[in-house]
């Protein structure tokens, strides 16, 4: 479902991305850097990572803020090859490029320009930006038509070519007038990115080294310039948390779209939620008000049922989820295998046809296939210190209520009486009680309703 696996170009031209990702993000509230606030179940910084890297960036310098280790250990987790920056001051954006000189200094062909709290960027917007440069554009900038351009830069152009970009407090009444904009990111041609960006200054309201004079700069230098227009939701930036939930909206739009025209039917898409890596099969439908976290891989023909929530798990070609299942990293459940409502399952393999219909947890187990686990079923895995595993083979039957005591094995083609607490292994074809030999006493209900009664009447003497 998402287009940023594989790389888009094939063009041998060299590429150095640089994500500036030193922003505080103040307005967000929050303990946690702005760029490390997800999306989709990504970090926003880890999206912008995964375009860039798509769009043909072979290396790539991160910028980061002081002490900012968490960001640090989130982009090498992301793409270990990335190289960390720091920029000590905040003195503007080109600033903020500028120290990543050591990377730019190794050069490349293409540079781009990134920035972390810019999620929604597409690795094909990235492809689009280097296309200029190889036609001897020095500066290519992004921008959009603003329904409101209040506070963005302004595009000044002629024809195809851009002339300036001009910040909202530098620019004149007729420059505020224009609606084109500044979207913020830019790609460079390598071998004059490093002259341009050096004659950026800081005469400006915000006394700050602008990235976006690079564009007159690379102009004075006789240098062509070009621009790439985007839909301005794409560069939505991120600053505080209701920014966050348009973006989160408009990724799940993003994801949802490319569900259905992948041949995925969603009864009611707005109810569904996906995360930025879920795959999903031909012919695969999703009910109602389901939620996919990180780490689900659905094959084609499965049917999940309303209220379901699943992550890190695995569901083969033809199986039935919920209502109201969930389940957990691990969960491998095998082709044409039911799991039914208020079912949960974590590090659990479920064989082909099994059936686990309602109200059980199966928690570090193996279930062969075609068994058939009762309700109110659990396996109890820990003790509180360690896990252990419970196996249970092809075609046993395991009674309603019962709790079966790892580490415990329910060979193949055996039974579980209802109610059973099974603590040693069953071999196949047994069948396995553990639990009270029941007693029935004749009459007795008549005795002790007729002392009941006596007592109640006497209290209220």
């Amino acid at each position: 479902m998402t287009s940023t696996e594989a790389p888009l170009t094939s063009s041998s031209r060299t590429c150095l991305a640089i994500v500036l990702a030193a922003g505080e993000g103040t307005r967000m509230k929050s303990d946690r850097p702005k760029v490390l606030h997800q999306v989709a179940g990504r970090s926003m910084l880890g999206h912008v990572l995964a375009a860039v890297t798509a769009a043909g960036a072979s290396n790539v310098a991160v910028v980061i803020g002081s002490d900012r280790e968490d960001v640090a250990n989130e982009t090498q987790k992301t793409l270990a090859g990335a190289r960390i920056f720091v920029q000590r001051e905040r003195l503007g954006t080109a600033h903020a490029v500028l120290s990543a000189r050591e990377a730019l200094e190794q050069g490349a062909d293409d540079v781009i320009v990134a920035f972390a709290d810019t999620p929604l960027v597409t690795a094909e917007t990235f492809a689009r930006l280097r296309a200029p440069l190889s036609e001897g554009a020095a500066v290519v900038a992004l921008g959009f038509e603003a329904e409101n351009p209040t506070g963005y830069g302004r595009f000044i152009t002629e024809g195809d070519r851009i002339l300036a970009i001009r910040e909202h407090k530098d620019a004149s009444e007729t420059e505020r007038a224009i609606t084109l904009c500044n979207g913020g990111l830019m790609a460079l041609r390598g071998d004059t990115a490093r002259a341009v960006l050096e004659k950026i200054g800081n005469a400006n309201a915000q006394g700050e080294y602008y990235l976006t004079d690079a564009v007159a700069i690379a102009r004075e230098l006789g240098h062509p310039t070009a621009f790439v227009v985007v839909p301005e939701e794409e560069v939505h930036g991120i600053n505080d948390r209701m920014q966050l939930a348009a973006a989160e909206r408009m990724m799940q739009d993003r994801l949802r779209r490319a569900a259905m025209l992948s041949g995925v039917t969603l009864i009611a898409p707005e109810t569904v939620f996906f995360s930025h890596d879920t795959k999903l099969g031909r012919d695969v439908v999703v009910e109602p008000h389901v939620v996919f976290g990180p780490g689900v891989v659905v094959e084609q023909g499965v049917v999940i049922h309303g209220f379901s929530h699943l992550e890190g798990a695995r569901i083969a070609a033809g199986a039935g989820i919920g209502p109201f299942a969930r389940l957990r990293p691990g969960a491998a459940i095998g082709p044409k295998a039911k799991v039914g409502n208020f079912v949960e399952i974590k590090n659990t393999d479920l064989g082909a046809r099994a059936k686990v219909s309602h109200l059980t947890y199966l928690g570090d187990a193996s279930v062969g296939a075609e068994a058939n686990i009762g309700a109110g079923t659990i396996t109890c895995n820990y003790d509180g210190f360690n896990k252990y595993r419970t196996e249970i083979g092809a075609g046993a039957f395991v009674g309603s209520n019962s709790a079966l005591v790892a580490p415990v094995t329910i060979g193949k083609g055996a039974f579980v009486g209802s109610g059973s607490v099974i603590t040693e292994n069953i071999p196949d074809d047994a069948l396995g009680l553990g639990r009270g030999r029941q007693t029935v006493k004749e009459g007795w209900a008549v005795g002790f309703r007729e002392q009941a009664l006596a007592a109640k009447n006497a209290r209220k003497k």
